[in-house]
């Protein structure tokens, strides 16, 4: 394996972190970390920026020819192995848990995070470096009150070999098990209470870890291209390569750090008591989503629609601009609005849909069609939504192409809808759309439509 350099610079004079009250928080300056990515071996300059109250916690790719912004939230996460990614394509961003488990721990409600790569800089392969640089940026308030995501019942959630169990509580504490074939290693068990004083000093500094026999098969597939001795404990037969143990559990430390960093695509501070038996990104990952849908209702101090600038809109919004209604309106949510650019939006599905009636029976299915139905209506939500006079405007559509269904969708199942606008001429527009089921995609087509007066 290769050396990795990396290093920090904090931007502006460095600081301690601040205490600022009860409300929420974003740093008070900028800092900066560059390096290189563990798994695509792609240098990334990696600045923690300054948000605005409500913006929550956000990746920004600057390297793209228009910059996505990407909100650190489950409902962006695709099914990748060794790693937790947001979106996918050119607009992925790889490996983000040590940055999200560092941002938590931080106690950071509001942040940019700018980066020029796919991939974090994986620097000593652990989180401290992450939230080192946030403890020197320093902390301000952002504006609003702190949202946080507590049970109203317990969670449980098996994925593979994966088992959790998640407990209401007032505070965040993880109790991880691990068990691996190795004499280092074996069954291990540990609990902490996740604070921003434990976090750093038991934590904070695991690194990740791996094994000797597996280096050949991930570099086949694209994978650990920037790993190195340097920046990761390898483990061959008989112990540590090239390194030394920071604790002799720091490999269940580590899965540890990462179920921090993954509980973070809550989009809220949490509040649980989570137990994992040999947890992984994507059993942490699938953990969150059933957490938010079991949340209790959230606080009523939340900030005001005047100190939080936000594009997600709920149903009453949807149905100002869309002229259906039940039972053909298909739309619940709409995520992310980028005028004239994209979209995306959510489709619960439900048993108690009437088209599970007769479509099926016994083994009740979506239909196709009504899939690219949603997707259209979502894609109108971007054509009308924008305008000042939607209410006098209808969206038809004109045509679909290369139309694909890639698997059933069935009761239960969340529809991720992302549609981008690729061309417009005068009234005339195309789109793109993806159909997305835990980061899965499920169908996709291209449709072109027109915005015509009622």
């Amino acid at each position: 394996m290769r050396a990795a350099r990396a290093k920090a610079r904090p931007s502006g004079a460095a600081s301690p972190a601040n205490e600022n009250g009860g409300g929420r928080r974003t740093v008070a300056r900028r800092v900066t970390l560059e390096g290189i990515g563990l798994h695509l071996g792609v240098p990334c300059r990696l600045t923690f920026a300054p948000a605005t109250g409500g913006e929550g916690i956000a990746f920004l790719r600057t390297d793209l020819p228009r910059p996505a912004r990407v909100p650190a939230v489950v409902s962006n996460t695709t099914l990748s192995e060794r790693r937790t990614q947001l979106g996918e394509g050119e607009r992925a961003l790889h490996t983000v848990e040590h940055v999200l488990a560092a941002v938590a721990a931080s106690e950071i409600d509001d942040l940019l995070i700018e980066m020029d790569g796919p991939e974090p800089p994986i620097l000593d392969g652990s989180a401290g470096p992450f939230f080192d640089a946030l403890a020197e940026a320093g902390t301000a308030p952002s504006g609003g009150s702190v949202e946080y995501l507590e049970l109203a019942e317990p969670v449980r959630v098996i994925d593979g070999e994966s088992v959790y169990e998640a407990y209401p509580a007032d505070e965040l504490s993880v109790e991880v098990t691990i068990d691996f074939p190795h004499p280092l290693i074996g069954r291990q068990a540990g609990r902490w209470v996740v604070t921003r004083e434990s976090f750093a000093r038991e934590l904070s500094r695991a690194r990740t870890f791996g094994f000797v026999h597996e280096v050949e098969s991930l570099r086949a597939k694209g994978l650990i291209q920037g790993a190195s001795t340097e920046n990761a404990v390898v483990l061959d037969e008989r112990g540590v390569v090239d390194n030394a143990l920071r604790w002799p559990d720091e490999f269940l430390r580590h899965k540890a750090m990462d179920c921090v960093g993954d509980l973070a695509l809550a989009g809220r501070r949490v509040r649980a008591r989570v137990v994992a038996y040999k947890p992984s990104h994507r059993g942490t990952v699938t953990l969150v989503r059933e957490m938010t849908k079991l949340a209790r209702p959230a606080s009523p101090q939340q900030p005001t629609p005047t100190t939080v600038p936000s594009t997600v809109l709920g149903i009453e919004e949807i149905m100002k601009v869309l002229p259906h209604r039940y039972p053909f309106l298909l739309v619940d949510r709409i995520l992310e609005v980028e005028p004239g650019k994209r979209v995306v939006g959510l489709k619960n599905v439900t048993i108690n849909e009437p088209f599970f009636q007769g479509h099926f029976p016994g083994h009740p299915i979506m239909p196709g069609v009504l899939i690219i139905e949603a997707m259209a209506q979502v894609g109108g939500m971007l054509l009308l939504g924008s305008l000042v006079d939607a209410e006098e405007k209808v969206v038809y559509f004109m045509s679909l192409d290369n139309v694909k269904w890639r698997r059933p969708v069935k009761p239960g199942d969340q529809l991720r809808f992302e549609l981008e606008l690729t061309q417009v001429r005068g009234t005339v527009c195309k789109m793109r759309g993806l159909a997305k089921v835990d980061g899965e995609v499920v169908a996709e087509a291209d449709m072109a439509a027109m915005v015509r007066d009622k």
